[in-house]
């Protein structure tokens, strides 16, 4: 249980226009109506360019940012909410910043000890005369969430060698891209929340895609993955999962909750255990994983919606207005 008080007033924000959109109205949603079950005031807001006034009009005690992508992600709503002096959940300005890029969190992340694959910046022009890395190997965007525009490059792939021009791919959406080298074996996730006593780490789900691998609508098409919750892992590398998830959540400074993804190369035991990203705003969806490990510790889902805002609500207050960090 949480000591939130029954009679906040709540906007929850949420849509935008990144690619994420229609799940972070899905994510909205439920957390919205989780509320007003849990007897408080909500207003929802479908975040567009006179977002700031809306807010100030409304005028709440506290923004639950169910925004995924940019700019409700990266650091640019926050940065606009620290300046209205609003609470709001999930991470600050200087943690959203970093954990949006996948370069900079590596860089964040890896002088840590906290193992993630190699890679580098290229521009997607340059894909066109040679590949950056030996096949197989992974194309994603440096700055989305949800496997938006990720390319699993093989040699049986049908991007073509080099790859083509006109192939389907992240390189026609974007200038650049971060290449890593492909990780084979099991995708798995951690949930990290905050709890009044400090982050917790809550359980280890492997997620078995049934065709393809762990993209976008694998992740959001009822039915398209099997989620094993707990996973069935070796107690070392469930673990591992969990120390290195909380450590990632406390080093980028991540609030509220956050959620990483790995991949485990079986054969190499541990040494083949690597974090991928870490989710500063992972979904509330009904496929979410975030609310299904809540469930599996014994945490109902509304109780999760106001734990991630009662750390709101004490960042707030242990820092002051206007304070941009965490």
């Amino acid at each position: 249980m949480t000591d939130l008080p029954k009679d906040l007033h709540i906007v929850v924000l949420m849509g935008g226009w990144a690619n994420e959109r229609p799940v972070s109205l899905m994510s909205g949603e439920g957390v919205a109506k989780a509320l007003e079950e849990r007897g408080h005031r909500v207003t929802r807001i479908d975040m567009d360019r006179q977002v700031a006034a809306r807010i100030a009009e409304v005028a709440p005690d506290v923004v639950f940012n169910a925004l995924h992508g940019v700019p409700g992600e990266d650091g640019t709503v926050q940065g606009m909410l620290d300046l209205m002096g609003v609470p709001y959940t999930h991470s600050g300005l200087a943690t959203s910043v970093v954990a949006i890029d996948k370069q900079l969190t590596k860089q964040a992340l890896v002088p840590h000890g906290i193992p993630m694959p190699g890679g580098r910046i290229v521009k997607s022009d340059d894909l066109h005369e040679r590949d950056p890395l030996p096949r197989p190997y992974v194309l994603k965007p440096v700055n989305e969430g949800s496997s938006v525009g990720v390319a699993i490059v093989t040699d049986e792939s049908d991007y073509g060698n080099p790859i083509a021009r006109d192939a389907k791919g992240p390189w026609q959406d974007f200038a650049e891209l971060l290449a890593e080298p492909f990780i084979k074996g099991r995708e798995m996730t951690t949930a990290v929340v905050d709890f009044a006593d400090g982050p917790r780490a809550l359980a280890v789900t492997e997620l078995k895609p049934k065709s393809g691998f762990y993209d976008f609508d694998a992740k959001y098409t009822d039915g398209m993955t099997d989620h094993i919750c707990p996973a069935d892992i070796p107690e070392s590398i469930e673990r591992l999962c969990r120390q290195y998830a909380l450590k990632a959540h406390q080093v980028l400074g991540c609030r509220g909750t956050s959620r990483t993804d790995f991949r485990w190369d079986e054969e190499q035991g541990e040494d083949g255990l690597f974090i991928l990203e870490t989710n500063t705003q992972p979904g509330m969806t009904p496929l979410s994983l975030v609310p299904e490990q809540a469930k599996h510790v014994g945490m109902e889902y509304g109780e999760l919606v106001e734990t991630v805002i009662a750390a709101a609500l004490r960042d707030h207050a242990t820092k002051g207005r206007g304070n941009g960090q965490g």
